[in-house]
């Protein structure tokens, strides 16, 4: 990769930087960004991927790096016992991000796995550039007023959020009238029902615009994706989840957008590449030249815009319910939602049992769960969540 112009990262970019999940879709590209600017590498984390973590620490050598698989740590230690890198399993991963030196970390484990490792994150005061999703689905209420509590500070590296946050640029949230969420609409926009019952797993793998790994790509198939940034953009800014309008954007250039009460809307445009929203957390609130390519408008030539199709995908409006609903009801839909995509991708359900498996387990659960307050009940309503759905699955299978 090409080395771009080397800065002073005492003036603007952090002094170290710690990546949660390293040898994921989000994390490499991090790791991109952090390559081409030189910044030094505190710690950094993955779960299996041993082949990758040993190729992170030869290239970065960063002081620390934890396996949260146990036997793929042990393996990692021996494979880098030549260089000064310390390994350390699951169990060292929370004190790892509590006692690092890194001002800044890069978030981006997947799933329910990634609330502690936030929690930790904020109880140390850091500025964390967020992609995990999830973690504000569950408890974005409580982590948000923790966040204002220590003194840490999130920057989103969701492409959507990192875009509403651009726009905003720290303007009052009394003056939005609406966040314009954009969806690609992922391989299936257009299709009916009949014709999702005929999908196949390699059919929702295939997303049209982004490269992600296999559980995001199912969720931005389903929509479902869309419906957890919802979520996610109720907790980041502060809006009603009646401000948030969806709009189906399937050139994915036009990133999402801020309409203000005077009527103008902002928004914020650049060529699909993550890169971008990592940089822009690391840098925060500077702009420096990045390895993102330049967007050229007359080559996109035009851009179109539509509503989804909320009956067809209809895990999208459920996510609204859901966090209207508040309480552990946006944790139910989450749980569910992990468990009913590992099945697809199992070969265990088809593409529209993961929504039928999503609904029923929200129907039964939401009267209990939108009273969870706590973030111990919540985590037991996930669990709850899990089984149901889990049950759900084997009625299906026999």
């Amino acid at each position: 990769m090409q080395q771009l112009k080397t800065y002073d990262i005492n003036d603007i970019f952090p002094a170290s930087v710690g990546v949660l999940g390293a040898t994921g879709s989000v994390g490499t590209q991090a790791i991109d960004v952090i390559r081409a600017h030189c910044i030094p590498v505190d710690f950094l984390t993955a779960h299996r991927n041993v082949v990758l973590a040993e190729e992170q620490i030869r290239l970065l050598s960063p002081k620390t790096y934890v396996m949260t698989d146990d036997a793929s740590a042990k393996d990692l230690a021996l494979r880098v016992k030549d260089t000064a890198t310390k390994v350390y399993g699951a169990d060292a991963l929370d004190t790892v991000i509590r006692e690092a030196s890194a001002p800044t970390v890069i978030h981006s484990i997947l799933g329910e796995a990634g609330l502690s490792p936030l929690l930790s994150a904020i109880e140390a005061g850091k500025r964390i550039g967020l992609a995990n999703k999830e973690s504000l689905v569950i408890a974005g209420d409580i982590f948000m007023k923790r966040i204002k509590e220590k003194g840490a500070q999130i920057i989103p590296v969701d492409s959507e959020h990192s875009a509403i946050f651009q726009c905003l640029d720290g303007k009052d949230t009394r003056e939005i009238r609406s966040l314009l969420l954009t969806a690609s609409g992922g391989p299936f926009f257009g299709y009916t029902r009949e014709e999702l019952s005929r999908v196949t797993k390699a059919e929702t793998l295939a997303h049209p615009t982004w490269k992600m790994g296999a559980k995001i790509t199912v969720d931005s198939a389903t929509l479902m994706n869309k419906g957890f940034e919802v979520i996610e953009a109720v907790r980041l800014f502060g809006v009603r989840p009646e401000q948030i309008d969806v709009v189906v954007h399937r050139e994915s250039i036009l990133h999402s957008a801020v309409e203000y009460i005077d009527s103008a809307v902002i928004a914020q445009m650049g060529v699909p590449d993550m890169r971008l929203c990592v940089q822009y957390a690391l840098t925060y609130p500077h702009r420096v030249e990045g390895p993102t390519a330049r967007l050229s408008l007359s080559d996109v030539g035009k851009m179109t815009f539509s509503s989804p199709d909320m009956d067809t995908f209809a895990l999208l409006p459920l996510a609204f319910s859901a966090i209207s609903h508040g309480g552990a009801a946006p944790a139910v839909l989450n749980a569910a939602n992990e468990v009913a995509v590992e099945a697809f991708l199992t070969d265990k359900i088809s593409f529209l049992q993961i929504s039928q498996i999503v609904s029923e387990t929200v129907e039964t659960l939401v009267s209990e769960a939108k009273c969870c307050a706590a973030l111990e009940e919540r985590l037991c309503m996930d669990r709850r969540a899990r089984k149901h759905a889990e049950s759900l699955i084997e009625s299906c299978r026999n």
